[in-house]
């Protein structure tokens, strides 16, 4: 599988430029952070590339361009209200291959994303029953199943507690290597983003500021100009960076 290109126009929100034009290339299988303080435009971005911004956004891979049903995005903000089960909701990320039946195939790969997740008991109840957290998962779960080529996920560990946010950027991170999925994700948390991201785009002052390995791309004078602190640096026990915020004197 060849290498994803993305030709993106400057970015604006009304009269204001967010993003200067841009040019990036991503491997197969590479799972992308996108990281900045508020207001560096995450989510102008990844909604731009998912089509629903007014620019144009071009994708293309193996020299053609990639058709927008091979895009996927998971916003930041959602409500589910539907009765429709868990398990039907996941399912539905394939609809164009449901028919009145659905292939046991299907269903029993679609159990086992929700298996993944922590959410096999779930399987039957009703998504509007469940909790804010809960629902964020099976939507990650519905994406997966969907087997995008590009996935785009806008602070998808935002309602997970700690242990769900490891199993789910786990998840997502083996999908990405094992099916040459590109995943691009907005996350605010740096330790979370350098433990599982391939590659980290940091937004902030209008332009990216640092593009490469978390090592480099959360080089000190980075992480104090962008999200003005004074960043501590320490190593987890698989010698993965952990990045401890300060308060600036």
């Amino acid at each position: 599988m060849s290498v994803l290109s993305l030709t993106c126009p400057a970015l604006h929100r009304g009269p204001n430029q967010i993003l200067p034009a841009l040019a990036l290339d991503f491997a197969p299988g590479g799972m992308i952070g996108v990281t900045g303080p508020n207001g560096s435009g995450k989510s102008t971005l990844l909604r731009a590339i998912a089509g629903l911004g007014p620019e144009t956004v071009g994708l293309r891979q193996n020299g053609q361009p990639l058709a927008r049903e091979a895009v996927s995005l998971l916003p930041q903000n959602f409500t589910i209200r539907s009765s429709l089960s868990v398990l039907d909701c996941v399912l539905l990320g394939q609809r164009k291959r449901l028919g009145l039946r659905v292939p046991p195939a299907l269903i029993t790969e679609a159990r086992a994303l929700l298996d993944g997740l922590g959410l096999a008991d779930l399987a039957d109840r009703p998504m509007n029953r469940l909790s804010g957290g809960q629902q964020q998962r099976v939507l990650i779960a519905q994406r997966l199943f969907a087997k995008p080529r590009l996935l785009l996920l806008d602070e998808p560990t935002s309602a997970l507690d700690l242990h769900h946010q490891l199993a789910a950027l786990s998840l997502l991170q083996t999908h990405a290597r094992r099916s040459g999925t590109v995943v691009i994700a907005a996350l605010h948390d740096l330790t979370l983003a350098a433990r599982f991201c391939d590659r980290l785009l940091v937004l902030g002052d209008g332009r990216i500021c640092a593009d490469g390995p978390a090592e480099d791309a959360l080089a000190p004078a980075t992480v104090e100009a962008c999200w003005n602190i004074r960043p501590e640096y320490l190593k987890d026990r698989d010698n993965r960076l952990v990045v401890i915020p300060h308060l600036p004197a």
